[in-house]
């Protein structure tokens, strides 16, 4: 017997590839599954415990082999990504001999994953989530001059070479999504009629204000902080120069100089999620916490790790500053999410944080490279809140308007596939 969806015709089928799936389909991928659409995933088979978390029919795959560790070191990306989309296109093929066929294929073709399933499916749409095209100047690449000293040539070729398998990937799809206008902006010209622009998406009904919101933090003292505290915010993955963690630390000390009050909150692990690792075995945020260590008042600065979501929508709502740096590069949800509980968000003036953020109408953008500029941005913010109490509301409101989950961008998204699906 046939199967139908909700508009009424006969079930249609969506296959999405994520190697952390859900990753950036959290929302659509168990959306297009209620309103009928029969779904399913491949992912890492590593990734399977989360993945199986949202509800979607799951196949799994693990690569069967390493890079090949004589070949060009410039080819090891490359090798890595032909290896997953191999390992994917075998999973396909199995799906497509049990007499399995999708009308669309939907994921993230950023580690190779869907290089060869237009080999499995030709007649098949992809779609696919464009998160970044890596250039070897003009973005992040060189962007700050600490750390592109040893910028040459050889150095641009290295990711000049990154874009093959990117380049194959937007060769073969139907249509492209990216969650916002300057990370579309990246990807060559000739694509871009094919890219859409439509960001994640930002649940305003749970990131939002709350004036009874309270944390309780573990020192030496047990502290509880609310919103009538001072209270500086620093989020990212992991804490690295890529997000402005070097800016924000050199900047600190001369904060609670004048801020003798406050209580810093950073949030991020040791790790590296964008650029090259900390040199001679350390973290970068070991290294830049010792450079300004003898400078703090350690009493006053708490760095809690990664945290449970409830606790960071704690930390955002009792914030009185959340400072959001980035070189041009992906935005970061934290700076949406911060912007939605109504944080005074003081960013860098980066390409990615402008397109969010207008300086003094939902936030304060300041020069990356500008200390001064982000010392009195920020002592500004705590010791004059009520001056930006309109900065706080605007933050929420562009959010809603132009980011939200349930109104916006999960109907655009759906809309898009549909459309897709028409053909």
């Amino acid at each position: 017997m046939a199967l139908f969806n909700l508009s009424g015709g006969v079930q249609q089928k969506i296959l999405f590839i994520h190697q952390n799936f859900p990753g950036q389909f959290k929302h659509l991928a168990p959306a297009l599954q209620r309103q009928g659409y029969e779904v399913k995933a491949l992912c890492l088979q590593s990734q399977q415990t989360s993945a199986a978390a949202a509800g979607i029919p799951l196949q799994t795959w693990t690569p069967q082999r390493g890079t090949t560790t004589t070949a060009h070191p410039w080819a090891h990306d490359y090798e890595t990504k032909l290896i997953r989309g191999e390992c994917v296109a075998e999973q396909a093929e199995r799906l497509q001999k049990q007499g399995w066929q999708p009308d669309l294929i939907i994921g993230h073709p950023g580690w190779g994953e869907m290089l060869f399933l237009s080999q499995i499916w030709p007649q098949i749409p992809q779609l696919h989530f464009l998160e970044f095209f890596y250039r070897a100047s003009g973005f992040d690449v060189g962007f700050d001059p600490e750390f592109s000293a040893q910028n040459n040539w050889t150095d641009q070729a290295r990711v000049h070479s990154k874009s093959a398998a990117a380049l194959l990937g937007l060769n073969e799809m139907a249509a492209g999504l990216s969650p916002t206008r300057f990370q579309a902006s990246t990807y060559p010209a000739w694509c871009q009629d094919r890219i859409s622009v439509i960001h994640d998406g930002i649940d305003t009904s749970l990131i939002k204000p709350n004036p009874a919101a309270s944390l309780d933090l573990s020192g030496s003292k047990t502290l509880r902080l609310n919103g009538a505290d001072s209270v500086l915010t620093f989020v990212n993955r992991n804490l690295e120069p890529y997000r402005g963690y070097h800016r924000f630390m050199r900047a600190l000390p001369e904060i609670q100089r004048h801020c003798p009050n406050l209580v810093t909150l950073i949030v991020g692990g040791e790790g590296v999620s964008y650029g090259a690792a900390a040199p001679q075995n350390c973290s970068w945020k070991q290294i830049y916490f010792e450079e300004v260590a003898g400078q703090l008042n350690h009493e006053r600065v708490f760095f809690l790790g990664n945290v449970s979501y409830g606790v960071y929508r704690s930390l955002l709502q009792i914030s009185s500053c959340h400072v959001y740096f980035t070189y041009p590069f992906v935005l970061g949800w934290s700076c949406l999410e911060a912007m939605a509980a109504e944080c005074l968000v003081v960013g860098s003036d980066t390409l990615p944080v402008r397109e969010a953020i207008q300086h003094g109408h939902n936030g304060l953008l300041v020069d990356f490279f500008d200390q001064d500029a982000l010392v009195s941005a920020v002592v500004g913010a705590i010791q004059h809140p009520e001056k930006h109490r309109s900065l706080r509301q605007n933050a929420r409101r562009s959010v809603i308007e132009r980011y939200d989950l349930i109104n916006h961008c999960l109907p655009a998204q759906q809309q898009l596939v549909r459309g897709l699906l028409l053909g």
